[in-house]
């Protein structure tokens, strides 16, 4: 049975909520990018293992092709390279510009998904993917020009961020296709597990400190695992079941938004947002309501049906 959109719009909203928590709280661990993903994954596993045996989901995986399960296994390599990338570049560069840039998703999803997955988006999702991307720039670009973003450091952590942007773009997209076949529970078991094991795979290569974490660094990764992973990743995960790759990514611009007033307000980090910011946020708040929300006569669920 299909949720209404009011529903999908819902867990769209409160996943948004969920990643926003991400940045200020990998700006807060003193970990390496890769021994904090491999926690954080780590612990969503055992949530999600929990999640598979009481709904018996597993069974779902006999009737899952080598085509299906060669993409979600895929997915959860491209989800690694995500963590990895994105991870490194909030200590190079500020949390508003590396969120921006790994959120210029919604362009190469768009465009992907009308050659892939032949869900054009309408002209107007175009105006609202252009108005949000354009309000995602003018948010980064005001950190950009302040003392601690400049060098080497923080063109580096910009190019990583724009690569997790990348790698998260294409997850999204391969993800619309595999939910088609796979429950919630079953695909995400899948990815996150193909996820870890990458990530541990990278963490035991280069001899990175996995064990003997302190508590407060375990606090951090249970944290990541339960707001961004499980809210976040796994709500969108849900929702792109039932909604175009390219809606649900767009959602995904509103993280930057949430990340900077957290990171305003944590004592931990207090970067604080300027004007360019807050007008930033504005054009990232009407891109998402342009390109989700019908602008036409129509109203109700009916009018939220025409983008979903």
């Amino acid at each position: 049975m299909r949720p209404s959109n009011r529903v999908v719009l819902g867990v769209l909203a409160l996943s948004v909520i969920g990643i926003s928590f991400a940045g200020p709280l990998i700006r807060l661990s003193h970990a390496h990018a890769v021994v904090i993903a491999t926690w954080r994954l780590f612990f969503s596993l055992i949530i999600v293992g929990v999640a598979l045996m009481v709904t018996g989901g597993w069974r779902q995986w006999r009737t899952l092709d080598r085509s299906g399960l060669a993409l979600a296994a895929g997915a959860g390599v491209l989800l690694a390279l995500h963590f990895w990338a994105w991870n490194a570049s909030i200590a190079l560069t500020t949390i508003a510009a590396s969120t921006v840039l790994v959120d210029l998703q919604p362009v190469i999803v768009a465009g992907a998904s009308a050659a892939w997955l032949k869900e054009a988006p309408s002209r107007r999702q175009w105006m609202g993917i252009a108005l949000a991307v354009c309000g995602a720039a003018v948010l980064g670009s005001a950190d950009w020009g302040e003392p601690g973003a400049h060098g080497n450091r923080a063109f580096v952590g910009d190019l990583l961020a724009l690569g997790g942007g990348v790698a998260a773009a294409l997850y999204y997209l391969t993800g619309r296709r595999v939910r088609q076949q796979l429950d919630l529970w079953p695909y995400v078991a899948i990815v996150y597990g193909v996820c870890f094991v990458t990530l541990l795979s990278i963490s035991v290569a280069a001899r990175l400190p996995l064990l003997h974490q302190p508590p407060r660094e375990l606090a951090i990764f249970v944290a990541l695992a339960v707001g961004p992973m499980l809210l976040g990743h796994t709500g969108m995960n849900w929702a792109v079941k039932y909604a175009p790759a390219f809606v649900v990514n767009l959602t995904v611009l509103g993280e930057p938004i949430g990340a900077t007033v957290l990171a305003a307000l944590l004592p931990g980090i207090r970067e604080m947002p300027s004007g360019r910011a807050l007008a930033g946020f504005a054009l990232v708040l009407l891109g998402i309501l342009v390109a989700v929300m019908n602008t036409s006569a129509t109203t109700g669920e009916e009018a939220v049906s025409e983008s979903l």
